[in-house]
C-alpha cells in the first residue's frame, strides 16, 4: 500500500501505447453506433516495483538464482520485467530465452511448475515493434501456485520458440495461437492450422483482420457491413 491508501504500487507505471476514440475507433464514417467523442487510452501495465507481495517476491528471487547459474543467461537477460496486476504475476521473457526460463520454472525442485495450461496469442497493433504477445499461464501442482510467462515479438518477425518439448501440452494451444494470430513457433513438430481450413488466407483474431459482413436494409436505410464502416485506429 501507498502512503496515502491505495495500491497503485502492486501494478507500477502503466504504458499508453495509443488512444481510442469512440467505438472501434469510427472516424467520418456516418456511422452513430460508436460515441466519438469518447477517448481511451490503450495502455499496459508497466513494471512493477518490489516488493510484489505474497509469493511472488520467492518465485522471482528462487528464478533469479536458478538463471544465475553458469549455463543460464542470468534473470537481467531473460527477463525484461515483471509485472504483477490484479493479484497475478507475469514474468515478461525475451523471446530467445524463453525454453531456459520455461525449463528452470519445470523442473527446479523449489518452483515446480509442471503444468502448462495452454498458450494465449494477443495483438496490440499500437506496440510498435511488439504487436504479437503469447502468454502461458504456469501451474505448479507441487507448491499450489501459479504463474504466467509473457513473449513479445514484432508483427515483422513473429517468431516464438516453441515449448512443445518441455510441456508437451502446448501442442494444440500453440497451433491454435499460429492459426489465429500468426505467431510462428519455432521447432513444433506440426505447426499447421487447427480450428480455420487449411487454405484460409490470414489470421482471424488479429485486430487488422476484416470484419467482413453483408449490408443490411434497416427502415429503408442501406446499412453498410461492418468492415466498411468501422476501422481500427
Amino acid at each position: 500500500m501507498t502512503p496515502d491508501g491505495t495500491d497503485q504500487s502492486r501494478e507500477g507505471d502503466r504504458e499508453v501505447i495509443g488512444i481510442r476514440r469512440g467505438l472501434f475507433g469510427v472516424r467520418g464514417s456516418g456511422d452513430t453506433s460508436g460515441y466519438g467523442r469518447l477517448v481511451r487510452p490503450v495502455s499496459l501495465p508497466g513494471s512493477t516495483p518490489r516488493p510484489y507481495g505474497g509469493h511472488f517476491d520467492e518465485i522471482v528471487d528462487l528464478l533469479t538464482e536458478a538463471l544465475s547459474s553458469e549455463g543460464h543467461p542470468g534473470a537481467e537477460e531473460a527477463l525484461e520485467k515483471v509485472v504483477v496486476f490484479r493479484d497475478e504475476l507475469t514474468l515478461h521473457v525475451r523471446a530467445q530465452h524463453l525454453p531456459v526460463v520455461a525449463s528452470v520454472l519445470r523442473d527446479d525442485p523449489a518452483l515446480r511448475f509442471e503444468l502448462s495450461l495452454g498458450v494465449s496469442g494477443v495483438h496490440y497493433p499500437d506496440e510498435t515493434g511488439r504487436e504479437l504477445h503469447a502468454t502461458y499461464p504456469l501451474l505448479s501442482i507441487t507448491h499450489n501456485r501459479r504463474v504466467r510467462l509473457e513473449v513479445a515479438v514484432a508483427d515483422s518477425s513473429p517468431h516464438i520458440p516453441s515449448l512443445y518439448d518441455i510441456y508437451p501440452t502446448c501442442d494444440w494451444h500453440e497451433r491454435e495461437t499460429y492459426d489465429f494470430f500468426g505467431i510462428i513457433f519455432d521447432g513444433h513438430p506440426s505447426l499447421t492450422r487447427i480450428e480455420m481450413p487449411d487454405d484460409w488466407e490470414g489470421h482471424p483474431q488479429r485486430k487488422d483482420y476484416p470484419l467482413g459482413g453483408i449490408p443490411v436494409e434497416f427502415k429503408g436505410a442501406r446499412i453498410a457491413p461492418p468492415d466498411q464502416r468501422r476501422s481500427y485506429n
